[in-house]
């Protein structure tokens, strides 16, 4: 993913929600993962501004992990870094991004999220749907997503509306393989398997096989920091 970038352990952050949404507005928390999450939370910011119409510290995709069993020390879920301390893929965990949507705009979420994978044709197998970014080897990169309830939640209908026949939909029990080529995603259950939001210096970043997302959007970051939005977690700032 290119060279360690760290905003000093001050920036190695954490999450509080967002302001409060309209009154009577209902919402729910959700997480999406497949591959590297930097694209992953461009592209869920963006339908936040273009569906939801929100701006700056409206905006609640974050960066995080989610689907391990085991948490480290304060139970933090951290980044791999040189200390070894709370490592995501050691624990089990895998790359996501965290959401709180309208529970109505849940299947238009769905959508742009089955929609970020690629069709493959590889010789000797039929057409295959996966991540943009197959490079990315390991479970810490495997498909899954989270709802209140998994695939018992009442919000599952439009996640199989969504998905159609491009994957199977299994549900998760915590530190699955990497699904690279196995049409599968697994549906976790957010209570059993909460999102644990990733450092600062992931959050808004640019994407490592794209153009720059540009000043503003990278800006996020701070912005959010400075209005106490994003804290620490006391992961290392670096990897």
């Amino acid at each position: 993913r290119g060279a360690a970038m760290g905003f000093g352990a001050v920036l190695a952050g954490a999450y509080r929600p967002a302001p409060a949404l309209a009154a009577g507005e209902d919402t729910v928390e959700v997480y999406f993962g497949g591959g590297c999450f930097w694209h992953v939370q461009h592209e869920f910011v963006e339908l936040e501004k273009k569906l939801l119409g929100r701006q700056g510290k409206q905006l609640t995709s974050r960066t995080g992990y989610a689907g391990g069993t085991s948490l480290g020390k304060e139970g933090r879920v951290c980044y791999h870094n040189m200390q070894g301390i709370a490592d995501y893929g050691r624990l089990g965990h895998a790359e996501v991004v965290g959401m709180k949507i309208p529970v109505d705009k849940v299947e238009d979420f769905a959508n742009l999220y089955f929609g970020l994978f690629t069709k493959y044709n590889i010789p000797g197998m039929d057409a295959v749907y996966d991540r943009v970014d197959p490079m990315d080897k390991g479970p810490e990169y495997r498909s899954l997503l989270g709802l209140p309830g998994g695939k018992e939640s009442p919000l599952y209908a439009a996640i199989e509306r969504a998905c159609g026949d491009k994957f199977k939909l299994v549900a998760g029990k915590g530190n699955e393989p990497d699904t690279l080529l196995k049409k599968t995603v697994y549906v976790m259950d957010t209570k059993a398997f909460p999102f644990h939001v990733a450092e600062v210096y992931h959050q808004f970043h640019d994407d490592f096989q794209s153009a720059s997302y540009g000043k503003a959007y990278n800006n996020l970051r701070t912005d959010l920091y400075d209005d106490n939005i994003l804290q620490v977690t006391g992961c290392p700032d670096r990897y």
